[in-house]
C-alpha cells in the first residue's frame, strides 16, 4: 500500500445563507459527495470548521451530530428512502419520533407537510401505491415536517422522468420562496440551473462559484440548448423523449 495522502475536499470555504437556493455540481470523485456528508452533518471534517446557524458542528460528538441532523437539517434522497410497510403519513410522522417536539401532535404536523407538497389526499397509500413523483413529495414532506434550517438534496430528480422532474423542481423552487434554504446536489446541468446559486467542485476544490444568471458554463449551456432547437426547427426534426437519470420510477408527481 502507498503512503500518499488523498483529500476528498481540500481548502474548501464555502458560506451559504439562511435563504438560499444553492445548487452544488462535480463530477464523480470531484467531492460533492464528501461536501454532501460535511454539510449534513453525517461527517466531520478532518481539519477545518462547520458551522451551521452558528454552532460548531466541527466540535460535536455523535449524539449532538444525530440532534442537529433529526432538528435542523431534512434530507432528500434519490432513492426516497420510505418504509414499504407504512403510510405516507407513518413516513412523515416517523421524522417527529426522534425530535425533541416528540409524538403528540405528529399526525397533525405530518398532515399538514403532506398537505404543504399536495398529497393530503393521498396520506393513507403505502409507497407501492404512489407514483414516483408522489414518493418524492412524501420524502420531501418528510425533510420539512421538523422545520429545518435546510434542505439537503442528492440527486432528488435522479429517478424521475423529465416531466416530473419539472414538477418536483417547481415545489423546491415554491418552498424557497417561502424561505427555506435548500442545496441540491447534482451532476445535471439543467437540474442545477433551478437554482439560485451554482458551486463547481472539481478535486476536491471549489472550481467556481456564481449566482446561477452569471455562471459561464450554465450559460453556455444555455446558448447550446437554444442553438439545438433552433437547428431542429430549420431542420424539421422533433426533440426526442429524454427524460432525468434512468427514469427507472416515473408517473405523476
Amino acid at each position: 500500500m502507498g503512503t500518499e495522502r488523498v483529500h476528498a475536499l481540500a481548502g474548501v470555504d464555502l458560506t451559504i445563507e439562511k435563504g438560499e437556493f444553492v445548487a452544488v455540481m462535480g463530477q464523480s470523485g470531484s467531492g460533492k459527495s464528501t461536501l454532501m456528508n460535511i454539510l449534513g452533518c453525517l461527517d466531520k471534517p478532518t481539519s477545518g470548521t462547520y458551522d451551521l446557524n452558528g454552532k460548531p458542528t466541527h466540535k460535536m460528538g455523535a449524539f449532538e451530530l444525530a440532534r442537529i441532523r433529526n432538528e435542523q437539517i431534512g434530507f432528500v434522497f434519490q432513492t426516497f428512502e420510505l418504509l414499504p410497510r407504512l403510510t405516507a403519513l407513518g413516513n412523515v410522522q416517523l421524522a417527529l419520533l426522534y425530535s425533541k417536539r416528540g409524538w403528540i401532535g405528529s399526525r397533525r404536523e405530518a398532515k399538514r407537510a403532506l398537505d404543504r407538497v399536495g398529497l393530503g389526499s393521498r396520506i393513507r397509500h403505502r409507497p407501492n401505491q404512489l407514483s414516483g413523483g408522489q414518493r418524492q413529495r412524501v420524502a420531501i414532506a418528510r425533510a420539512l415536517v421538523n422545520r429545518p434550517a435546510m434542505i439537503l438534496a442528492d440527486e432528488p430528480t435522479g429517478n424521475l422522468d423529465s416531466a416530473t422532474s419539472e414538477d418536483i423542481l417547481r415545489l423546491f423552487g415554491e418552498l424557497h420562496a417561502e424561505g427555506q434554504t435548500i442545496i441540491i446536489v447534482t451532476h445535471e446541468e439543467d437540474i442545477a440551473g433551478h437554482a439560485e446559486r451554482i458551486v463547481r467542485l472539481r478535486d476536491g476544490k471549489i472550481l467556481s462559484d456564481f449566482p446561477t444568471a452569471e455562471d459561464p458554463i450554465h450559460n453556455a449551456y444555455l446558448q447550446r440548448a437554444v442553438d439545438i432547437a433552433m437547428l431542429r426547427a430549420s431542420t424539421g426534426r422533433q426533440p426526442g423523449n429524454g427524460g432525468h437519470g434512468n427514469g427507472a420510477d416515473g408517473g405523476a408527481a
